[in-house]
């Protein structure tokens, strides 16, 4: 299939390089017809909840982010109990902020991470090399820190999709002619000082984004449509070049640490 219909769903988190106002860009590049639907840099699932694929398989390196999916999806009524029980307070931030959260339940760390999502500074999910989230308590007045009647929509979605905790090149072992897999990794930075590569400990650097041109060169030949999106980093253009097709788009970016940087860039789509 190629679009669901019903209630709009929006993404239950903000999510640096999230791709929301990029959506009616991403849709002129989805095939008319599809079978299952792969996204192995999930983020905020934005094209997710605005196709409404019958089936899915969402994945990420980042396990405290499949998790927190994990928890909506199967637990949404202990997710928004948490949440409505939290204060936005700066105290209860920085406290929650050191919390073990790994050795909790799904649910946990969902309550966990949609929280200081939602009233951190400016969204940003941010960790040192330990793991440790260090964003700062963010200056809104009153932040929607549970939206619940979304949250419910989210977690009905959710329970048509596989969610995984894996290295997006593992999408080769169950992508298969006829599929379409959306690749949205961190992007290549366009200067020293513009990078989103913090969100795992280890990184995604130039040699990642190698494997991942591999990757969809490899799904392509296969039958299955792809589409990619970037930043327009002369390297991309480069890995790109040959059997691909590039656009070039704006889109608003909202997350940057600092507010003269957030607007308008140029991006690349790639399929």
């Amino acid at each position: 299939m190629r679009h669901g219909e019903g209630k709009m769903i929006k993404p239950f988190i903000k999510w640096a390089g999230g791709k929301r106002r990029l959506v009616p860009d991403l849709l002129r590049h989805v095939p008319a017809q599809f079978h299952t639907y792969h996204e192995p840099f999930l983020g905020g699932g934005a094209l997710f909840y605005e196709l409404k694929p019958a089936a899915a398989y969402l994945s990420d390196a980042n396990a405290r982010l499949v998790r927190t999916y994990l928890g909506i999806r199967d637990d949404v009524d202990t997710v928004i109990r948490k949440l409505q029980s939290y204060p936005h307070d700066k105290e209860f931030f920085l406290s929650l902020r050191k919390k073990d959260v790994d050795a909790g339940s799904n649910t946990d760390v969902a309550a966990w991470f949609i929280y200081l999502n939602k009233t951190g500074f400016n969204g940003l999910y941010r960790v040192n090399r330990s793991g440790g989230f260090n964003v700062p308590f963010g200056d809104q007045s009153s932040p929607t820190i549970c939206d619940e009647p979304n949250l419910r929509a989210c977690s009905k979605l959710l329970r048509r999709a596989r969610l995984l905790v894996q290295d997006f090149a593992l999408v080769l072992d169950r992508a298969q002619a006829g599929d379409f897999v959306y690749f949205d990794p961190p992007y290549l930075p366009l200067s020293t000082t513009s990078s989103f590569v913090s969100y795992t400990r280890g990184g995604f650097g130039p040699e990642d984004h190698r494997r991942l041109r591999d990757v969809a060169l490899a799904l392509k030949r296969r039958g299955v449509a792809v589409l990619l999106s970037n930043s327009s980093n002369p390297l991309v253009r480069e890995l790109y070049g040959e059997h691909f097709q590039i656009e070039e788009v704006l889109a608003a970016r909202a997350i940057n640490s600092r507010g003269d940087r957030r607007g308008p860039v140029q991006e690349l789509l790639i399929w």
